[in-house]
């Protein structure tokens, strides 16, 4: 609102025309009641799928999915026993295996879960799976990436975008823009990600898995980042790791979570996938060190200025603002001059087709009697 009326001063002093009066205090008007109702917007669960489903897509188009449908159908039986047990079981829940190296899972809202190869090489077991998948379902029935952006106020709505078409769908676009940056960097805040580590164990550990399943896998990765001073990949963002370690270990002696079951035989049978060390992993950022971490004299390329190809509807809705491209530029710049986000920047595959499983109730039911056994 105050740039508007700064405008709307200037053109004053500078010329009286009634007609650039009114057309400013016209655009200035559709401002303010774009911005009120953006405080005000409810978004419906239709609407949540449709900016999930954009964030999804672009996750995939920077990674690939992993093409072996078995570890599909496997990653899909295990969230799809762990949703049912969330407080939104209705939810239209989809698993996706990101083809890369990097060891990463994302939660898009609307209930798609995205978990990548290289994680699945570093658990070892049903139960540390559990507890990710855990973690990243209650990040989608909390509605955290949602109310993240409504809280912090990060879309902006020009008066061009107010005055025609549906703002509506002009602030979902804007709010999958953004969304996709803070699922791609983890930029949670410290509660939200205490709420989905709380959620996460106790929705394993009800099902019967070992809680302390996330707690493995924290450990792992603070072993596997060890030496770096810089945030990488999964969980990166806060607390630190040590910290959600120690709390979790207090939930789980205060709520005597009891479960035992680590399902290592089934993980094994269907998951024979290892993870490489950070220093290993190929990145796809220009101007990055590499794999080990080679030729850090090097000066960092320069980011790309090609545009994406806009297509209609939602999707097609997505861009890159001036002001996020060139922080994005800087982060590439940044990463090159330290090596790089393995973890986020890892190199992803080229097939984008997402492989298709049916998973009945039958088969969830049988799954979950086998997670005692």
């Amino acid at each position: 609102m105050k740039a508007a009326v700064f405008v709307l001063a200037a053109v004053m002093t500078a010329s009286p025309a009634h007609a650039q009066l009114g057309g400013l205090i016209n655009k200035a008007q559709k401002v303010s009641d774009a911005k009120n109702k953006y405080d005000d917007l409810n978004i419906t669960e239709q609407e949540e799928r449709q900016l999930g489903e954009q964030v999804s897509s672009n996750l995939i188009n920077k990674y690939g999915v992993y093409q072996d449908k078995s570890v599909a159908k496997y990653v899909s039986l295990l969230g799809g026993v762990l949703a049912q047990q969330s407080s939104r079981p209705d939810v239209n829940w989809t698993f996706i295996v990101l083809d890369t190296e990097g060891v990463n899972a994302f939660a898009a809202p609307g209930g798609l879960i995205h978990v990548t190869r290289g994680l699945l090489g570093l658990v070892t077991n049903e139960a540390e799976l559990a507890g990710v998948l855990g973690h990243e379902i209650a990040h989608v029935t909390a509605k955290h990436t949602v109310r993240s952006i409504q809280k912090s106020k990060g879309i902006s709505i020009g008066s061009d975008q107010a005055g025609g078409g549906s703002l509506k769908n002009a602030i979902i676009a804007k709010m999958a823009e953004r969304a996709y940056h803070l699922i791609l960097d983890g930029e949670f805040s410290r509660e939200d990600e205490n709420e989905s580590d709380k959620v996460g164990v106790q929705l394993a550990s009800r099902l019967g898995y070992a809680p302390g399943g996330l707690v493995d896998v924290l450990k792992k990765l603070d072993a596997r980042n060890s030496g770096r001073a810089d945030r990488n990949g999964l969980f990166a963002s806060h607390p630190a790791v040590k910290d959600r370690i120690a709390r979790i270990e207090q939930q789980i002696a205060a709520q005597k979570l009891a479960g035992t079951s680590k399902g290592e035989a089934r993980y094994g049978k269907t998951i024979r996938l290892d993870a490489k060390p950070v220093t290993e992993i190929a990145m796809d950022v220009e101007g990055a060190a590499g794999l080990a971490g080679g030729d850090k004299g090097k000066e960092p390329a320069k980011a790309s200025k090609e545009e994406p190809k806009k297509k209609g509807g939602l999707l097609g809705r997505f861009t890159t603002s001036s002001s996020e491209q060139k922080q994005s530029s800087q982060t590439v710049a940044s990463a090159g001059a330290r090596g790089g986000f393995p973890d986020r920047d890892a190199k992803g595959g080229s097939n984008r087709s997402l492989v298709s499983v049916r998973v009945t109730p039958a088969e969830l039911e049988a799954f979950k009697k086998e997670i005692a056994g």
